[in-house]
């Protein structure tokens, strides 16, 4: 199944898009009732989002610590997806509440939204648990590597397997190259598959050599079959197959070092028996 809705070449995961419904949903209920008390809630609203915000970024960059010290000024770049939900909502509930009973006509706008946020989120969760079940499979796709030898997707099955969609041009592509080259020589255990999209084997190849990159697994799909068999246009997009060949998790975006150590951690977990 897409995870992500398609505006031509945007591409917005759904999990991005029902968390800013349910910040919406939370703040629209929560300033109806303060507005029918006669109090501003806009204000604490809006700290409380910006704390939780910095809370889920710093969460998880404690929890990453080691490769996000590799490169400090990597912390600032949140580019990379690399936030802890639960800590950022939990945070922010606190300090939401804090305010609320220091100023006692905020709480039940406070409170409101609270509830309808989690509400939102806790129901968009377990959809997405009753979906895990058809998760979608390593597409039946046969390509051909750079030396013109066909390749089928579905035989990398068997080990945990991360097929990468990116092109020369795309520069978050370029940008976590040198990530992706140093989790392959780290994981032997996993199989990452780079399928590059509508481009060339020369084109590819000499990319490669320009930028000294060294990888394994390099697939040309000039027709973006791959990415139409899995619904993804946007550029770099990285998919995450258990070792049964089910779709375990999926980033649309750049990763770095420590978000992508982070899904192969969560990957490898999926793929016990």
């Amino acid at each position: 199944m897409n995870q992500a809705l398609q505006i031509g070449p945007l591409s917005l995961p759904y999990s991005l898009l029902l968390t800013l419904l349910a910040i919406t949903l939370g703040g629209f209920v929560a300033r109806r009732l303060a507005r029918s008390a006669g109090t501003e809630v806009e204000p604490t609203l809006t700290h409380m989002l910006l704390v939780g915000l910095v809370a889920a970024r710093l969460a998880f960059v404690w929890q990453w610590r080691e490769q996000y010290l590799e490169l400090p000024l990597s912390i600032l770049d949140v580019r990379d997806g690399g936030w802890e939900p639960a800590a950022g909502l939990v945070v922010a509930l606190l300090f939401g509440l804090q305010r609320a009973f220091r100023q006692t006509d905020l709480r039940k706008p406070v409170l409101a939204a609270v509830l309808t946020t989690g509400m939102v989120l806790l129901l968009g969760g377990v959809v997405t648990f009753l979906m895990a079940s058809s998760a979608a499979p390593l597409p039946p796709l046969t390509l051909r590597s750079l030396d013109g030898r066909p390749v089928a997707l579905a035989s990398f099955a068997g080990k945990p397997t991360v097929v990468n969609l990116w092109a020369t041009w795309c520069p978050p592509c370029q940008r976590e190259m040198p990530v992706m080259q140093q989790a392959q020589a780290s994981n032997p255990d996993v199989n990452i598959v780079f399928v590059n999209q509508g481009e060339e084997p020369r084109t590819i190849a000499a990319f490669l050599d320009r930028h000294s990159l060294v990888l394994r697994h390099v697939l040309v799909d000039p027709q973006h079959q791959t990415g139409a068999a899995l619904g993804h246009r946007a550029l770099p997009t990285t998919l995450f197959f258990d070792a049964q060949g089910r779709l375990a998790d999926t980033r649309i975006g750049e990763l770095s070092q420590a978000t992508l150590t982070q899904r192969l951690t969560s990957l490898r977990a999926a793929s016990l028996p």
